[in-house]
C-alpha cells in the first residue's frame, strides 16, 4: 500500500467553546492545530485541511483547505468525503484523518492503521482504544479511507447516513487498537475545561 495523504478534520462549530476555529486555541504557547500537523505531517505523503467557510484564515498553514461538497453541516464523514475528493484528484489511494482538536494523538498512527489494514481490499480502518467503564472506544475522526469508496460515502450522506461507525462497518471496517494510558490518547478539547487539562498533560 502506497504511503496515504492526511487529512485534517477541522469543520466542527465549537458551540462548547463558544464557537470558532477549535483548532486555534493556544496550548503550550503553539494551536492545537500546529500541535495536530506536527504529528500528522511526518507520517503522510503530503497534507491538507477540511473545513469550510473563508480559507484565507488558514493560509499561514501553508496547506491546501478542502470544503464540504455535501450541504449543511453533516459531521465529520463529510470532512473525510472532502479529504477522500480531494486525494482522488491526487492519485492517491488512501487518506488518513486525525482531528484538529486533538493535540497527542499517537506518533505511529499511520503504520498501526496501514498493519491493521493488511490484506484488506478496500483499507478502511478507524483508531480505538479500550476504556475501563466503556470497553472498547472507537474513535472516528481518526482513521484510514480508502479513495476507492468515495462515491458510496457520498451516496450514503446524500441519503441521511451521518454515523461513521456504521459506514464503516458495513464495508467491513477494522479497528487499530491503541494504549489508553496513562491516558487516552485521542483525548480532545471540547470546552475550555479540557483546554486546561490538556494544559497540564503537555
Amino acid at each position: 500500500m502506497k504511503q496515504p495523504l492526511g487529512v485534517i478534520l477541522a469543520g466542527g462549530q465549537a458551540r462548547r467553546m463558544g464557537g470558532g476555529d477549535k483548532g486555534r486555541l493556544m496550548l503550550g504557547g503553539r494551536s492545537l492545530l500546529s500541535h495536530v500537523i506536527a504529528r500528522l505531517e511526518p507520517q503522510v505523503a503530503a497534507l491538507a485541511l477540511s473545513a469550510n467557510g473563508d480559507v484565507a484564515r488558514f493560509v499561514d498553514t501553508g496547506l491546501p483547505v478542502v470544503a464540504d461538497s455535501v450541504a449543511g453541516f453533516v459531521g465529520p464523514l463529510a470532512g473525510v468525503l472532502a479529504g477522500l475528493d480531494w486525494a482522488h484528484e491526487q492519485g492517491a489511494e488512501t487518506i488518513v484523518t486525525a482531528a484538529a482538536d486533538t493535540p497527542f494523538f499517537p506518533c505511529d498512527l499511520v503504520p498501526r492503521l496501514m498493519m491493521a489494514a493488511d490484506g484488506m481490499v478496500h483499507p478502511l480502518v478507524l483508531a480505538a482504544t479500550l476504556d475501563s467503564e466503556r470497553g472498547r472506544n472507537r474513535h472516528p475522526t481518526f482513521g484510514l479511507w480508502p479513495v476507492a469508496l468515495r462515491d458510496d460515502l457520498r451516496r450514503a450522506l446524500e441519503g441521511g447516513l451521518r454515523k461513521v461507525v456504521l459506514w464503516s462497518d458495513q464495508h467491513g471496517g477494522r479497528e487499530a487498537m491503541f494504549e489508553a494510558e496513562p491516558f487516552d490518547p485521542f483525548f480532545n478539547v471540547n470546552t475550555p475545561e479540557d483546554l486546561a487539562h490538556a494544559e497540564g498533560l503537555l
